[in-house]
């Protein structure tokens, strides 16, 4: 079988595990493997590369993806799809492996309808899919900002401020869940719940009257108050798959906050930091195990469908359910989070 693999969307560490995995589960069985580059776009230029076991050998301890990655949506092109047939049919690929979230995905599921042998990794450091337990990348991103937090702690506690941290989280705040749990902020504010902006007001004003002269505020960028209709963004670039770039929660939100308590307040955007570096190791394991567990279901023919993980066991979903449903945070567990909040 000759197998064909790409990387589409956002980069996330764990992303070289998976086509270690690939690579090393093909070689096993005697199948070959095509390296197309920069994601989707390949599909339209023809890139591609041969991987064999001396490619990735040392590229499970790498960051980002060694094939590139773009965000182009073959279904907003005229004639991608037919486009994408015809390169992977001139490369003489049996079975395209996906790897990435909602959109590329997407795009691998209206693939399968078409005709095309197609198999789904999700990935995405959001951790945002409904139809898989944890995907690669969100533990190093979530570890990252762990980081940060710790780091800014110290010199908010040093200059009596309140510190406004914007980390990623477009619909779902899982990222500033759990970031902000183990990273001890003060307060977290996620697109799942508005926020009201006195009631933020209190919660430092509280602690300030208790003896407390700092507070870290982790805010997902995609965290809406009650005082606006609509997120805040940079500007109104949008995306071959419709998302504007959200950007500015955090700087908004800080100038409030100076503003109502005048207190002095800063802020802070993670933003790309949180994608890079080496992945941790349970991203290391997660992604390589999700490269083999893809191959498997090429050779089991089980085409159309997306790998999955339930508790610790990988499993697999059609495509077409696996990107049907986005995975946001229970008000259960925010429930959680605000026991802990204005302490």
């Amino acid at each position: 079988m000759r197998l064909g693999v790409l990387t589409g969307g956002g980069d996330a560490p764990g992303l070289n595990a998976v086509i270690r995995g690939i690579v090393i589960k093909a070689n096993q069985l005697g199948y070959s493997v095509t390296g197309f580059l920069s994601g989707w776009r390949s599909m339209l230029d023809g890139k591609s590369i041969p991987l064999g076991l001396e490619d990735v050998e040392t590229i499970v301890r790498k960051g980002g993806t060694i094939l590139g990655t773009s965000r182009t949506n073959l279904a907003k092109i005229e004639n991608g799809m037919e486009k994408a047939k015809v390169t992977l049919k001139s490369k003489n690929i049996d079975c395209l492996i996906a790897i990435g979230g909602e959109d590329t995905l997407g795009v691998a599921a209206k693939l399968f309808k078409s005709g095309v042998n197609t198999i789904g990794v999700p990935k995405t450091i959001d951790n945002d899919l409904e139809s898989t337990d944890y995907t690669f990348g969100f533990d190093t991103a979530i570890n990252i900002a762990m980081e940060c937090l710790d780091r800014l702690h110290t010199t908010a506690e040093s200059h009596h401020r309140v510190m406004v941290v914007e980390l990623m989280g477009r619909h779902a705040g899982w990222i500033a869940l759990e970031a902000g749990i183990a990273g001890d902020a003060h307060i977290i504010l996620i697109p799942e719940q508005k926020f009201d902006v006195d009631e933020i007001c209190n919660m430092i004003q509280k602690r300030v009257d208790s003896g407390k002269t700092y507070t870290i505020i982790a805010v997902s960028e995609g965290a809406l108050p009650k005082s606006l209709d609509q997120n805040l963004t940079k500007d109104n670039e949008v995306d071959s798959f419709g998302h504007i770039k959200l950007g500015g929660i955090a700087e908004w939100l800080a100038k409030q906050i100076e503003q109502k308590t005048k207190q002095e307040t800063r802020h802070t955007v993670l933003g790309h930091i949180q994608r890079g570096g080496a992945p941790s190791a349970f991203d290391r394991v997660l992604g390589t195990r999700m490269g083999l567990k893809a191959v498997a279901l090429a050779e089991e023919k089980k085409f159309g469908q997306m790998v999955s993980l339930r508790g610790t066991e990988l499993f697999s979903v059609s495509l077409e359910e696996g990107v049907k449903k986005l995975k946001t945070v229970s008000e259960e567990r925010y429930a959680e989070a605000r026991i802990l909040m204005g302490k």
